[in-house]
């Protein structure tokens, strides 16, 4: 592709031919504002905040979809276009609940930031009709309130272009527009999978997770209960966003401090049972390909996955991984192996974790998920809910000192921490059921060909003799595309490990808001990933198998992998669910 030469505010750049006016500016050191567009998502060029004068053209053009040619020149700051944009805020304004202390996105807000920008502290058309919506509070997971919607089209961009769902979308036309679901039903009676991605990408407040916070500091404030926590892999490297660190900042000990100071009264791991379930899944990997199981095995750590499948492939259910997730081991085995060996009334214990994902909340809601007669898992908060507790705190998480997790429930692996990216499962299930396969130590652990942000990866490896055919999908459109595949029989795997959300864990719907025009230009997967690889790299041990605690509660509790006991507890089954549009 050739090489352009484009004048943006009088610096001159060259960028690839193709390049947009937006992107040519960012070259040039210049940030021209956007609301509705998120790369790769949403490139619609319909909230004309981006919009510049080309010398030539002969309207203002829109800079997200503008394609640069040779010798153009443009302008992004003139009186005309702050005139416009002004107004444009305005506008916005005048339909825009604006109590924005209550808000759960003040002081990161992208509309908050770009009124700040242009000096807009009201709207010369407030006098005007204004919408009035209720909230859709029927989700297990996110929160709709249309009152604080600017009809951007970034969530509806999200739910169908990243996710392939769209179950939610323009209503009605007009001054009368919202965004809602067909039949305008509620979220929890579509097949919405509770992924999030729409609460990432929304720059505002109209859409956000249920909140746990007042209850997981009741019950920490309880002095009957015995309140534990279980951070996931990816938190560690999306926390310390919310305190101004850079992206994919590594704050694994600070986490750890942060949850000891906030009351918890142990501070374990996901990470162990991220080792527990590859223990559990590589056994299952092998039985069913010595024994002549269902195949390709397909992962079940994210449940947003889980749940798309039971919507729109239950003829795949066989396919999936009994295996509980991760964050449903751990409660498991908190509420059984740990509540017996503590001799601990098992409804005294309050199981709380910390999730990169929104779906994590619509989980522990799910039926078989109380191995001990009560939920294996009573809170799940996201990265998002973790920063704002620890803001209330009043601690100074930046300046932390480095803390450690409790034991037995707070060792980890490599193979475990790296669960948070796409490829992770796959790559540590791999390490394991190879070794065990063939009695003999790998001679090297990275698993390259899964690894990189790709929607679909796939590799094939010769193990002992037999041929094992492997694939990753991240994004469930890219599932969709996967599962069709294997379906027609075009493709033919052993073992496939599917993530809901790009990327993995690491860009999870309940991650830190990053705004559009630092995503626009940073894959915030790529950095956040670079933290996990790193903390695998460097842990002594980077094999599930290899985890003393693991070893020892097969040893004193569960006996092997697979045995009746660890499926009691360990194991789930799942349900065929109706899909969007099929209501009674």
């Amino acid at each position: 592709m050739a090489d352009i030469k484009v004048t943006v505010d009088g610096i001159q750049v060259t960028v690839p031919e193709g390049t947009t006016l937006l992107e040519a500016a960012k070259v040039a050191g210049i940030d021209i504002p956007t609301l509705c567009y998120l790369k790769d998502i949403n490139e619609i060029g319909a909230c004309r905040m981006c919009v510049c004068e080309v010398e030539g053209a002969r309207a203002l053009v829109t800079s997200c979809v503008y394609p640069c040619t040779d010798g153009m020149v443009a302008h992004t700051n003139t009186p005309k276009l702050n005139a416009y944009r002004k107004k444009t805020l305005q506008l916005i304004l005048s339909d825009h609940d604006q109590d924005c202390l209550a808000c759960v996105r003040s002081g990161n807000c992208e509309l908050q930031a770009l009124c700040k920008r242009y000096g807009v502290d009201k709207s010369d058309f407030f006098t005007g009709a204004k919408n009035s919506f209720e909230k859709d509070e029927s989700s297990a997971s996110i929160v709709r309130d249309n009152n604080k919607c600017i009809l951007c089209r970034r969530c509806v961009g999200a739910c169908n272009n990243s996710q392939g769902i769209g179950v939610i979308g323009a209503n009605e036309r007009g001054f009368d527009t919202f965004i809602g679901s067909a039949f305008n039903l509620p979220l929890a009676e579509t097949s919405c999978v509770n992924c999030g991605q729409c609460i990432t990408a929304c720059p505002v407040g109209a859409l956000y997770e249920k909140d746990s916070i007042a209850d997981v500091v009741a019950a920490i404030n309880d002095p009957e209960k015995v309140v534990i926590v279980q951070p996931a892999p990816s938190v560690r490297v999306g926390l310390g966003e919310c305190f101004g660190m850079p992206v994919g900042a590594e704050v694994q000990g600070k986490m750890a401090t942060a949850l000891r100071r906030l009351g918890f009264d142990k501070v374990f791991d996901t990470n162990f049972s991220a080792d527990l379930t590859i223990m559990e899944e590589a056994n299952e990997l092998l039985d069913r390909v010595k024994n002549g199981g269902v195949l390709p095995l397909i992962t079940s750590c994210s449940p947003g996955w889980i749940k798309f499948c039971e919507h729109y492939y239950p003829d795949m259910i066989p396919n999936l991984s009994s295996c509980k997730s991760p964050q449903q081991m751990f409660g498991a085995v908190a509420k059984t192996f740990y509540a017996e060996k503590m001799g601990i009334p098992v409804e005294k214990i309050v199981s709380v974790s910390i999730m990169p994902c929104t779906a994590k909340k619509f989980e522990c809601g799910r039926d078989d998920q109380s191995a001990a007669g009560v939920p294996d898992v009573d809170y799940a908060l996201t990265t998002r809910e973790l920063g704002r507790m620890i803001e209330m705190s009043g601690m100074d998480f930046a300046n932390l000192p480095d803390g450690e997790f409790d034991s037995p429930l707070g060792s980890g692996t490599g193979a475990a921490v790296i669960f948070g990216v796409t490829g992770g499962v796959m790559e540590a299930a791999l390490r394991t059921a190879v070794e065990t396969l063939t009695g003999e130590e790998l001679a090297s652990l990275d698993f390259v060909d899964v690894r990189g942000i790709e929607g679909i990866k796939e590799a094939s490896y010769n193990v002992a003799g037999l041929e094992v055919k492997v694939a990753v999908a991240s994004g469930l459109a890219n599932a969709r595309k996967l599962l069709d595949m294997v379906k027609s029989g075009e493709k033919e795997y052993h073992f496939i490990e599917i993530m809901a959300c790009p990327g993995g864990c690491v860009n999870g719907g309940g991650q830190p808001h990053v705004p559009s025009n630092v995503r626009n230009f940073v894959d915030i997967r790529e950095v956040r990933a670079k933290g996990l690889y790193s903390l695998d790299v460097n842990n002594p041990l980077r094999k599930s198998h290899e985890n003393p605690d693991i070893i020892a509660l097969y040893k004193e509790y569960f006996g092997e992998p697979g045995s009746e006991k660890a499926h009691h507890i360990l194991h789930t089954k799942y349900v065929e669910r109706k899909v969007n549009g099929d209501h009674e």
